[in-house]
C-alpha cells in the first residue's frame, strides 16, 4: 500500500474567503487607525481609501495566478513557472526565513495587546502567544475542512464585534473632528499610506491552499475578492469613527479601540476588546500556519527540502510533518523571546520586508504568466509599481530577503560541490590506465 501524497480537496469559497480575511485582518486594526490619525490627522482617511483601492489589483492578480497555477507551493510555484527552478529555490529560501519569526510575531502582537489590558507579565504574554499558536497547529493537523469552518465562525464574530463598535460610536461622530482636515500636509498622507500597507498583507497565504479547493479556478478569485471587500468595509468603518470621535492622540496607541468598544459595550469594554484581540490574532495565526505548512510540504515534495517534511496525516491528509516542524521552530523563537526579551518592533520588520519582496516577485511573474490580451497584466504592472515603492521605504530590512537568497545560493553551491567532486573522482578512477577492477 503506497503512502498518500495528495492533499484533500474540501475547501469551499466561503471557507477560503474566511481564511483569506484571517490572514489579512491582523493586529494592525487594533492600533493603526489611531496611529495613522495621529500622523496625518483626519486626512488619514484618504490614506486608508487610497490603499483600499490599490490593494484590489494585488488581490485580483493573486487570484488569477492561483487559478492558473493551483499548486501548494504558492508564490514559489509562480516563480518556478515564470523564471525557472533556480528563482523558485531562492524565493523559497527567503519565504522560509519569514516563517520562524512571522507567526510568533503575529501571536505576540495580539498577546501584548491583551496583556496591556489585563496587566499580564512578559512571561504571561509569551505563554498566551504560545497557546494561540498551539491551538492553530492542532486545528490545522485535523485537516483543512475543519480549520476552514472554524475560521468562518471566527471571522463572523470579528466582523460583528467591529461593526457593533463602529455603530455604537457613530452617533458620537462630530463635524469638528474633521477640522482641520490636513494639519500635517500632503506628505503625511503618503507616509501614513506606507504604514497602512502592512494591514493589507497576507493575500499570498491563501495561495498555498489551492490544491485543497474543490474548484480552484472559480473559488480562489471569489475568495480573494470577497475577503478584500469585507476587509475594506471593516477598516474604513473603524477608521471613520476613530477620526470622527477624536479617539486618538495622547492615549498611548492602545486605548483608542477600547474607547470605541466602551461606547458600544459599556463597562464590559475591556473584556470585549481583549476577546476581539484574541480572535483577530488567532485568525491571522491560523491562516498563516496553514499557508506556511503547505509551502514547506510542496518544497519537500519537489525535493528542495528533506523528504520527510512531505509526509501527510494518514486520516486527515494534512501536512503533519511540516506542521510539527513549524511548531518546533515557533517554540524556539518564543523561548528566545521569553528569555532574551528583544524588541517586538524590531522583529516585525524582518517578515514584513520578505512579504513585500515576495509580492514583487509574484507581480513580475504575473507579467509573464497571465495572457497578454487580458487585463491581468495591467493590474499586475500597477501592483508591481506599488510594491516597489513600498519596498523602497523598508529601510535596512529591505536587505534581509537578499541576504536569505544569497544564503540559499551558497547552500546550493556547497551541496552541489561535493557531488561534482565525487563524480569527477569516479570518472578519474575509471579512466586511469592499468587499473582494472578485481
Amino acid at each position: 500500500m503506497t503512502e498518500e501524497r495528495e492533499l484533500r480537496r474540501s475547501l469551499s469559497w466561503v471557507q477560503g474567503a474566511a481564511m483569506t480575511a484571517g490572514a489579512v485582518l491582523g493586529g494592525g486594526i487594533l492600533v493603526l487607525p489611531a496611529l495613522t490619525a495621529e500622523e496625518a490627522g483626519p486626512a488619514s482617511l484618504l490614506s486608508w481609501m487610497l490603499m483600499s483601492l490599490l490593494v484590489l489589483p494585488i488581490a485580483l492578480t493573486m487570484g488569477r495566478l492561483a487559478s492558473a497555477v493551483p499548486d501548494s507551493g504558492g508564490v514559489v510555484s509562480f516563480a518556478r513557472r515564470a523564471f525557472g527552478d533556480r528563482a523558485a529555490y531562492l524565493l523559497g529560501w527567503t519565504m522560509l526565513g519569514s516563517i520562524p519569526i512571522g507567526v510568533p510575531v503575529m501571536a505576540l502582537t495580539g498577546a501584548h495587546y491583551v496583556g496591556s489590558l489585563f496587566s499580564l507579565s512578559h512571561t504571561g504574554t509569551t505563554v498566551l502567544a504560545g497557546a494561540l499558536i498551539l491551538c492553530a497547529l492542532l486545528l490545522n493537523a485535523r485537516g483543512i475542512e475543519l480549520a476552514g469552518w472554524v475560521q468562518v465562525v471566527v471571522i463572523v464574530i470579528i466582523a460583528l464585534m467591529l461593526m457593533i463598535a463602529a455603530g455604537g460610536a457613530a452617533p458620537l461622530v462630530e463635524r469638528e473632528s474633521f477640522e482641520p482636515f490636513l494639519p500635517h500636509g500632503w506628505a503625511s498622507v503618503g507616509l501614513a499610506a506606507v504604514t497602512i500597507f502592512f494591514c493589507f498583507c497576507g493575500w499570498e497565504m491563501i495561495v498555498p491552499l489551492a490544491e485543497e479547493f474543490r474548484n480552484p479556478s472559480r473559488d480562489i478569485p471569489l475568495s480573494l475578492m470577497t475577503a478584500a471587500l469585507l476587509i475594506i468595509v471593516l477598516y474604513l468603518s473603524i477608521v471613520a469613527v476613530t477620526v470622527g470621535t477624536g479617539s486618538y492622540g495622547g492615549t498611548g496607541g492602545l486605548a483608542p479601540l477600547s474607547l470605541l468598544m466602551e461606547k458600544a459595550f459599556g463597562s464590559a469594554a475591556g473584556a470585549v476588546t481583549g476577546a476581539l484581540a484574541l480572535f483577530i490574532t488567532f485568525s491571522s495565526v491560523h491562516t498563516n500556519i496553514a499557508g506556511f505548512s503547505r509551502m514547506i510540504y510542496a518544497q519537500a515534495r519537489e525535493g528542495e527540502l528533506p523528504g520527510w517534511l512531505a509526509k501527510l496525516h494518514p486520516a486527515h491528509r494534512s501536512p503533519i510533518a511540516a506542521l510539527y516542524g513549524c511548531g518546533a521552530v515557533f517554540g524556539g523563537v518564543l523561548l528566545y523571546y521569553g528569555t532574551a526579551e528583544p524588541s517586538l518592533a524590531w522583529l516585525v520588520k524582518w517578515p514584513s520586508a520578505i512579504f513585500i519582496f515576495s509580492y514583487i516577485v509574484v507581480m513580475a511573474a504575473a507579467l509573464r504568466l497571465l495572457p497578454a490580451k487580458s487585463g491581468g497584466r495591467v493590474w499586475a504592472g500597477l501592483s508591481l509599481v506599488l510594491c516597489l515603492a513600498i519596498y523602497a521605504f523598508s529601510g535596512w530590512a529591505a536587505g534581509f530577503p537578499l541576504v536569505l537568497a544569497a544564503a540559499g545560493a551558497l547552500f546550493a553551491f556547497l551541496r552541489r560541490k561535493p557531488a561534482s567532486m565525487k563524480s569527477a573522482a569516479g570518472a578519474e578512477r575509471s579512466s586511469a590506465p592499468g587499473k582494472s577492477p578485481r
